[in-house]
């Protein structure tokens, strides 16, 4: 069973994928988690990606059948995908330390494809079990890539509508073309004048209005953010299968360390939960860029949400409110009131800080910051060094890891989590490399391709139109909302 970080409310799994989020606004987590014992996990290295989603799966999705979790991986993890082994390990050139987990290999380029290629089909079987036949509006925010994936993952379901809130001018503008895309009158792209923060708040204050609106009260609402564990548990796979790439089989026990660049602390999560799970994880060390109130979190003890928010060239980490750190403190005292507790404080004056209960668990990260500057520097340094091309996000894990290995020394087989395609980004790519300071997004790509020799792949070429774009001011944001749900709602 699956129980609110916040309280006592108890539900299947099937029913925490329909709900995405608890009554009482906590996020669903899992007491019993199955630890994996050495000669488990030498099996396991032998399985397909395919395989070892199912295996782990299993774990987690107590009331679907074995079968079902079988037909719905194979069906998530195959052509849609640019490989066959979902996800590609690089190992660098030249050194035996760090390592690049590319998660960009689905069909909009970016890591959340591996969790939202399952998610959709998760959902359908979740309203299977429970007798469910109705509708289902997904609401979800977005700092970029969430959107398109999630987008893309239901446009084959017609049971399912869905709403994307994102920033406007928060987003690189590929991410935006990819998403305004694949729009339609079941699926909304709509851009609120805020950040993600405030795009996120609305999404949680819809979750949590008791009535969920004067008119429509059954308003079938759930989620495709890393807050719905359907979403969040199929990341945990990509981390055993990278160890495996990694890491022979006769030395399968070696602890190895992750960099992951995270923002809304879901990606990492997945992580820290292969990790209990016996996977033989080190650190897990936190990378974030300007907005840094998780790295000043880990050294600080302190959560702060209290100062400027910044945009930056990767904006999928621009965020101030990581959601699933939640999780993390569930997870680091077992005690809903404390959790409940520390909610209560960030809501009311946007600040906590964790006593001495959480340190052992706060201990397995480390956590670090990267500038813009080092951002560019650090691409520019992966492709002089090793010929290889890495996008912002990429470049700020990189830029953590090389600041972890002069702080510690640790000589620790790494890798850097990479979270995107660097066609995304193509504008600071361009820039950080040297090959010019271009405006418009296809000529850099253009550029970038003529030095690099790297084509473009087919969903960048397919998005060069224009859009049309709604934009929503702030303050009448909510009304909207509601306005729209119940239009979905009705249809």
């Amino acid at each position: 069973m699956y129980h609110s970080t916040r309280g006592k409310e108890k539900v299947t799994s099937s029913q925490a994928i329909i709900k995405g989020l608890a009554n009482d606004g906590g996020l669903y987590v899992k007491d019993d988690i199955k630890v994996y014992c050495l000669d488990e996990l030498k099996e396991m290295s032998k399985l397909s990606y395919q395989d070892l989603a199912i295996e782990i799966l299993k774990n987690y999705l107590s009331d679907f059948e074995d079968e079902k979790i079988k037909e719905i991986v194979d069906k998530a993890y195959d052509e849609k995908f640019d490989t066959l082994n979902i996800v590609e390990m690089k190992k660098m050139k030249g050194t035996d330390e760090v390592s690049f987990l590319e998660l960009f290999h689905g069909p909009t380029l970016a890591f959340k494809d591996v969790a939202l290629s399952i998610l959709p089909l998760l959902m359908k079987e979740s309203k299977r079990i429970n007798n469910q036949e109705n509708k289902t509006i997904i609401l979800t925010a977005t700092s970029g890539d969430t959107g398109s994936a999630a987008l893309k993952g239901f446009s084959y379901d017609l049971d399912t509508y869905m709403v994307v809130l994102y920033p406007t001018n928060g987003v690189s503008a590929i991410q935006e073309r990819q998403m305004l895309s694949l729009a339609n009158d079941r699926l909304k792209v709509i851009a609120i004048e805020g950040n993600f923060d405030d795009a996120q708040k609305l999404v949680k204050k819809v979750f949590n209005d008791p009535l969920r609106f004067e008119h429509s009260k059954n308003i079938p609402l759930s989620s495709a953010n890393s807050i719905n564990i359907g979403r969040l548990i199929p990341q945990i796979v990509y981390y055993f299968y990278g160890y495996f790439r990694l890491i022979s089989s006769d030395m399968i026990g070696e602890k190895i360390n992750f960099v992951v660049p995270t923002g809304n602390f879901g990606n990492i999560l997945a992580g820290f939960l292969a990790k209990k799970m016996g996977l033989p994880i080190n650190k897990l060390i936190c990378a974030s860029n300007d907005n840094k109130v998780l790295t000043d979190f880990f050294n600080n003890k302190e959560y702060n949400k209290n100062r400027k928010f910044i945009k930056t060239s990767s904006p999928s980490m621009d965020i101030l409110v990581s959601s699933n750190l939640e999780r993390l403190l569930y997870y680091s005292s077992f005690d809903v009131n404390k959790v409940n507790e520390l909610m209560n404080e960030l809501d009311k004056s946007g600040v906590y800080t964790v006593s001495e209960d959480f340190l052992e668990t706060l201990g397995q990260f480390k956590a670090y910051s990267a500038t813009e500057a080092e951002v560019s520097e650090a691409i520019n340094d992966v492709y002089q060094s090793y010929d290889y091309l890495i996008d912002t996000h990429t470049a700020v894990g990189y830029c953590a890891y090389q600041k972890y290995l002069a702080d510690s020394k640790d000589k620790t087989k790494t890798v850097v989590v990479s979270t995107a395609h660097p066609y995304k980004f193509p504008k600071s790519i361009a820039k950080a490399i040297g090959i010019g300071d271009y405006a418009d997004d296809f000529d850099a790509i253009k550029a970038i391709k003529e030095k690099t020799r790297i084509e473009e792949p087919e969903m960048i070429k397919k998005i060069s139109a224009s859009y049309p774009k709604t934009i929503w001011k702030l303050d009448e944001s909510y009304e909207n909302l509601k306005k729209l749900l119940m239009e979905l709602n009705n249809e």
